[in-house]
């Protein structure tokens, strides 16, 4: 058994320190159960998590390599017009615009290359992580995070890779709790104070969930896409896929109506989205096994 260090109960005021005490104080504490376990991955999981924080740095390359061509535009009054930014017809109408000092000119065209150099990783590391899924010990799981709305291939893999196995947590509300998507407390006595989430965990796993949330203000509806991922699927998971969608459409209404602000909207979906992702990873991994 691995424990986390950082939680182990320690008493103020020691001030000896041995091999025998540690040992007899973390005997005692295994005994009344206080030792938060720590789930150790296998080498091939923690290759993958490493080639999807690989990939999340090349997103936060591009990112970075673009708002820094933006900043560049805004200063000197450059701003684009169309709907959409940084698809082939925004990018050809920064690379023909003209510059009276050619310094500016050298260093748009080396914006340009760094970002289109930071696509290339991106799209690169991307196909080589749908390369590897199939072969990977959780792909049941993945193929089955995929039914639900607002989750694709890149999201339930990083979701996997961050939560690993789902059967170590006994109920939702913990899973929930170990992403950091549950209310933070300080209640004592007749008060009861609740403020934001905690946002413990994997930072990119509760993003995902945010983003995933986002996409529930739309009524409830199985697009193409979304019928292809649940293609091969049990019929279980469809049906937990499809009873999540309609419960957190309607959540993501009532939400709106009561005028909470879209953000704590999208956090309150995710939470609730945790609860059926973990019914999903236990069915999918209960059929695998």
């Amino acid at each position: 058994m691995v424990a986390a260090p950082s939680l182990i109960p320690r008493r103020p005021g020691e001030r000896v320190k041995t091999d025998r005490r540690d040992g007899m104080m973390l005997a005692r504490s295994d005994r009344a159960g206080e030792l938060a376990l720590v789930w150790v991955p296998d080498p091939a999981h923690e290759a993958m998590r490493d080639l999807v924080r690989g990939r999340e740095q090349a997103v936060a390359e591009l990112r970075r390599h673009r708002q820094h061509l933006q900043a560049l535009l805004l200063r000197h009054g450059r701003i684009w017009l169309g709907k959409t930014s940084w698809t082939a017809a925004h990018l050809a109408w920064i690379g023909g615009l003209a510059w009276q000092h050619s310094a500016h000119r050298i260093l748009v065209d080396d914006h340009l290359a760094a970002i289109a150099a930071a696509r290339a990783r991106r799209d690169r590391l991307t196909r080589e992580i749908e390369a590897l899924v199939p072969g990977w010990r959780w792909a049941p799981v993945v193929a089955a995070l995929q039914a639900m709305r607002g989750i694709a291939l890149i999201s339930a893999v990083t979701l996997v890779a961050a939560i690993g196995d789902v059967a170590r947590f006994p109920t939702a509300r913990q899973l929930m709790g170990y992403l950091g998507v549950v209310p933070s407390e300080h209640s004592s006595g007749p008060k009861r104070r609740q403020g934001g989430i905690t946002k413990a965990g994997n930072n990119s796993a509760r993003r995902v969930l945010v983003e995933g949330g986002w996409t529930y203000r739309s009524p409830p509806r199985l697009t193409p896409a979304m019928q292809a991922r649940q293609n091969g699927l049990l019929k279980t998971v469809r049906d937990i896929a499809w009873k999540a969608q309609r419960r957190l459409c309607a959540r993501y209404r009532a939400l709106a109506a009561q005028h909470k602000p879209n953000p704590v909207i999208a956090t309150a979906i995710a939470r609730e989205m945790v609860g059926f992702i973990w019914a999903i990873a236990r069915t999918a991994q209960s059929g695998q096994s």
